[in-house]
Parts: C-alpha cells; structure tokens; sequence
C-alpha cells in the first residue's frame, strides 16, 4: 500500500513538504502525530489524525503517538481565541494511559514488528529541562522574525483576540518543535502528522532540525473537517462526541454517523473507514439510485461504531434505534442498559410518578390520567385502548384497568407507554 496514494484518493492531505513522499518511497520511516492530552479520552476530533497513523503503519511504517503532556501544560495558540486551562501531572499521566487504551483499537502497540507503534510523551525529556538551557540550545536557532510570521501568532496578535498573547503561547511553537528535534535524535523521527492548523508549528521543527543537525524532516498535514453545512463537525447540542462509552454512548455514537447528511457521508466513509476505494464507490453509486435506504450512512456507521467500540455494541446500537418504530421490540427494550434508554428516549415526554404507588399497585387508566397525564380522561384511555392504540413496554393493552406493578419497571424505574403510532411517553418511579 502507498500511503501518498491512499490519503490522496481519500481526500486526507492538505498540505505536504517537498521531498516526503521520497523518503517513503525509500525506506521504512518513523513519524509521529501530537495528541492533546486535556480529557481522558479522545473525541472523534482525534479520529482524522488516528486513521492518519493506522494507513502509515498499513503501509509498512512505524508511528509514534505523541501525547503533549508539556505542551497540554502551555495550551496550543493556533487557531484558538483564548489559552486553554492547564493540567497537573498526576492528571495528564492518567489521560496519557487513558488514550492508549482507546488507540490501541486503531494501532499496533504490542507486536515485535519492526514498525509496531510507539507511545511518548513530551512531558518526560521537558520535565527536567531548564529555562536556561532551553532558550540557550532551542531558542538561539528560531529568530522572533521566524516565529512571528507563523498564521496563529498573527492571528492572535492583530486584534482578533481581546487578550493578546502571552509569552508561554507564544513560546509553544518551540516546545513543539523541539519535539520533534528531540524525536529526530532519539527515534529517527523523520516526520510529522497533523491537522492543517499545525502546519506553523510542524515546520519550525523541521526548520529546527536543519539549523541544529543539518538533517532533513518533512511534515505533512490533513484538511480540518467540516460539515456541508457550515457547522462544526464532530460537536452536538450535548458537546463533543467521545470515544469513550462513559460520555457518548455507544447508541449516540452510532447514531451520529447514521444521521450525517449524504454529502457528509461520501466524504466521512473515506476518511473514517478502512473500506476500499472500489466499495466506497459502489455505495456511492447505490446512494445515488436510492437515497432513502442511505447505505452510506448505514455502512459508515457501522464500521466506525465496530471499530471504536465492537460488533456487540454495534448490533446493540441497531436493534436500540429500531425500538421505536418496531412493534417486535418488547425483548430488546428489556435488554437495554439505563443509559441507553435514555438516549432513545431523548425529547420524549416525562412524567415522574411515585414509586410507592407502583409498588403498592396501580391501576393502568389510573396511572395515565391522574399520575401521568398521558390522556385527559380516563374516557379516552379507555377508547383507545379499546382502538388497539395503546402500548406499554412495547406490548399492546387490552384491558385499560390491569394492574401495573413494580416487576414492569425497566431497570427498575421507567414505564414506555405508547399513544397511538408516534406518541411516546416515559414515566420515571421515584
């Protein structure tokens, strides 16, 4: 695999050094890509960068992920309006280890390969370097020339921001690209990944090299990710979308990728996916014939919710958004976790009821009129009931005065009852 040529037809490189695709064409070539270490956990934010390591180590090279637990501690000043808040050790080694875990899904950690992926951290060769010997073995060879024609300082500096600049921004360029001096050196690091919006930074390091080592680096980036619309990608009404089950579950993140718009979805299945270009082009072609069964969609969302999280989670995540439109779904209702239930039922009308009640038992057109006001009367309940209209737990009721009970709680607290075919309502025993 050519790994210029599978980022290209995937629409993956924005910008690339001169030379790079050489210095792959010749030998096997170690790079490395910055993650930010701020959160336990990345977001798909992360993903582009992830997949950008996972095609380099396919393609027969070795990646080093590089968390910045020194520069998580000064705060990035590219394409930002304000400095980030700053992390401690204690936590920045507990998100380090965190991220593994997730990239471990995507990378080669453990294998004897000769290009099995490597994880550092720039905290570990920063912690001990002093102020002094910084600027006097770093900072003689960047001039402030250098530094202040870089686009984040600019921008930073003319007045789009309130704040300015402080120095320990203003020096983050350096620390980055001493990274990579230091990589270089120790690793033979002759490359580095990253979005578009570090191409500043990357290349004070390669320009950091040559002055110190008279050797060559190269540095190549990928496009930010947009939506077609205009919006923010990766970010909801909730927030960022996670890698990590405890802040998007995997039915929300699932359900992400399956409600991206068709635009979207041509352009995220070939960044997102490891599908060929031949099957990413036959679902193309099937969208264009039928864009109401949005095979895109589905396809994309299948492998990125598999990949992240399992097969299990997946088909889980399948059978929990069909729940509302199924009328078989009384079993996988049942079987659904707390917080997955409540991702379905988002928006849906709730009414708390007390749980003594149910416990002491209640009747049915009881509960939906004078706990729950599903129904203004209890005349109506009955005549809908009557009408086959009336569902609880995803099971049709026949009798508008049974006996509800505390055995038909879902997880031990939620009633879904069903008014007509698109009403919902959860009722939550408290």
């Amino acid at each position: 695999m050519n790994f210029i040529e599978e980022l290209t037809w995937r629409g993956m490189i924005h910008q690339m050094m001169p030379g790079t695709e050489e210095q792959l064409d010749k030998e096997m070539t170690t790079a490395y890509l910055g993650i930010d270490p701020t959160a336990d956990s990345l977001h798909i934010g992360h993903l582009v960068g992830v997949m950008i390591l996972r095609h380099f180590q396919r393609a027969g090279h070795k990646p080093i992920a590089l968390v910045g637990g020194a520069t998580g501690m000064i705060g990035d000043p590219s394409m930002k309006s304000q400095e980030r808040k700053l992390l401690d050790e204690k936590t920045l080694r507990h998100n380090q280890e965190a991220i593994k875990t997730q990239l471990a899904k995507f990378l080669d950690f453990e294998s004897d390969a000769p290009n099995a992926a490597e994880m550092v951290n720039n905290y570990d060769w920063m912690k001990d370097f002093s102020f002094l010997d910084f600027i006097r073995d770093v900072g003689k060879h960047i001039t402030v020339n250098y530094m202040m024609a870089k686009d984040s300082v600019k921008k930073r500096l003319s007045g789009e921001s309130q704040q300015g600049m402080s120095f320990t921004e203003f020096s983050y360029q350096l620390v980055q690209g001493y990274d990579f001096l230091n990589l270089y050196r120790e690793k033979n690091c002759r490359l580095q990944l990253g979005g578009s919006d570090q191409w500043g930074n990357i290349t004070t390091g390669t320009e950091l090299i040559r002055r110190t080592t008279g050797g060559e680096a190269f540095a190549l980036t990928c496009p930010l990710i947009t939506k077609a619309d205009g919006g923010k990608f990766g970010k909801t009404e909730s927030g960022n979308v996670w890698l990590d089950p405890r802040y998007t579950s995997p039915y929300k993140f699932y359900q992400f990728w399956l409600n991206v718009s068709d635009a979207d979805a041509e352009k995220y299945i070939k960044i997102f996916t490891f599908l060929s270009r031949e099957e990413v082009e036959e679902l193309v072609r099937l969208q264009a014939e039928d864009p109401g069964q949005r095979p895109l969609q589905k396809r994309l969302a299948k492998e990125i919710t598999t990949m992240v999280h399992s097969e299990e989670e997946y088909n889980k995540a399948v059978e929990a958004s069909q729940i509302l439109f199924s009328n078989k779904a009384k079993d996988a209702l049942h079987a659904l976790d707390e917080a997955t239930l409540l991702d379905i039922m988002e928006g849906v009308p709730r009414y708390e009821v007390s749980r003594q009640a149910i416990e002491e038992g209640v009747k049915l057109a009881d509960l939906l009129t004078d706990l729950a006001p599903v129904f203004p009367s209890k005349g109506e309940m009955r005549k809908m009931t009557q009408q086959g209209g009336v569902s609880v737990n995803k099971e049709k009721v026949t009798d508008p005065y049974a006996m509800v009970s505390a055995d038909m709680l879902l997880n031990g607290k939620y009633i879904l009852v069903q008014r007509g075919k698109k009403n919902y309502y959860l009722i939550i025993a408290k």
